[in-house]
C-alpha cells in the first residue's frame, strides 16, 4: 500500500510540474507563434492596401472585390505627370493694364504599369486574398463603400482577417484573451485589419513592430 501511495504521489508531482511548466511557457510560445503568423498576414494586407490606393488613384474609388483588384494590377497603368509653375500676362479690367498671372502646368510624361510599379516581377498580388496557413482555405474579407463625411462622398475600403482563423490551433483561453486586446503594443480587437468602412483611413490596426519586421 505504501509503495502504491508513493507511485501515485510521484505521478501527481509529475502532472502538477508539467501543468506549472505549461502555464509559464504556454503564453511565451503563443506570443511567438502569434507574431510570426500576424507578420505574414499583415504583409498581405499591406499589398492589398497598396493595390487599393493605386486603384483609387486611377478610378476614383476602391475595388469592391479581389477579381477587379487583381485584374487592375495585372493590366492597369498609371499616368505619369509632371507639375511645373508658369505665368502669363492678362489684361486687368480694373487697373486697365497687363498683369502677370501665376499658374500651374501639368505635363503628361507617359504611363507606367501598376504591376511593375508595385510588385516588380513578383506575382504575389494574384494571391493577396489568401490567408497564410488558414486551415480551411479562408480568404481575406474585403469590402468597399462610399460614406458621407460632412457632405463629402468619400470612398473607403476595409480588408480584414479574424484572429480566430490565424490562431485556430492555439489554446482557446489564450485566443479568447487575444481577441480582447486593447493596447498600443498589440493588434487590437478580434481581427487584423487595414482601412475602415466608417472612417476615411487606410491605416492598419497593428503596432509599429510589424512594420519594422516587414522592412527587415
Amino acid at each position: 500500500m505504501k509503495t502504491i501511495i508513493q507511485i501515485v504521489l510521484w505521478i501527481a508531482c509529475i502532472v502538477f510540474g508539467y501543468l506549472i511548466y505549461k502555464s509559464v511557457t504556454g503564453p511565451i510560445e503563443f506570443k511567438k507563434t502569434k507574431q510570426e503568423r500576424y507578420a505574414k498576414v499583415i504583409s498581405k494586407l499591406k499589398d492589398i492596401r497598396n493595390a487599393q490606393e493605386a486603384y483609387k488613384t486611377v478610378n476614383g474609388t476602391y475595388a469592391p472585390d479581389f477579381n477587379k483588384l487583381v485584374s487592375f494590377v495585372d493590366k492597369g497603368n498609371y499616368t505619369i505627370t509632371q507639375q511645373r509653375d508658369s505665368s502669363f500676362m492678362r489684361f486687368n479690367e480694373t487697373y486697365q493694364i497687363d498683369m502677370q498671372v501665376d499658374t500651374i502646368i501639368i505635363d503628361t510624361l507617359g504611363v507606367e504599369s501598376v504591376r511593375d510599379s508595385l510588385f516588380k516581377k513578383d506575382d504575389r498580388y494574384k494571391r493577396m486574398m489568401e490567408i497564410p496557413g488558414a486551415a480551411n482555405g479562408e480568404k481575406v474579407a474585403m469590402k468597399a463603400a462610399i460614406i458621407d463625411k460632412g457632405g463629402y462622398k468619400a470612398p473607403v475600403f476595409e480588408a480584414k482577417v479574424d484572429k480566430e482563423i490565424v490562431l485556430y490551433d492555439q489554446p482557446k483561453d489564450l485566443l479568447a484573451k487575444e481577441k480582447l486586446e486593447a493596447s498600443v503594443e498589440e493588434v487590437n480587437g478580434p481581427a487584423i485589419l487595414v482601412g475602415s468602412l466608417e472612417e476615411v483611413s487606410t491605416s492598419g490596426n497593428w503596432p509599429p513592430i510589424y512594420d519594422n519586421k516587414n522592412e527587415q
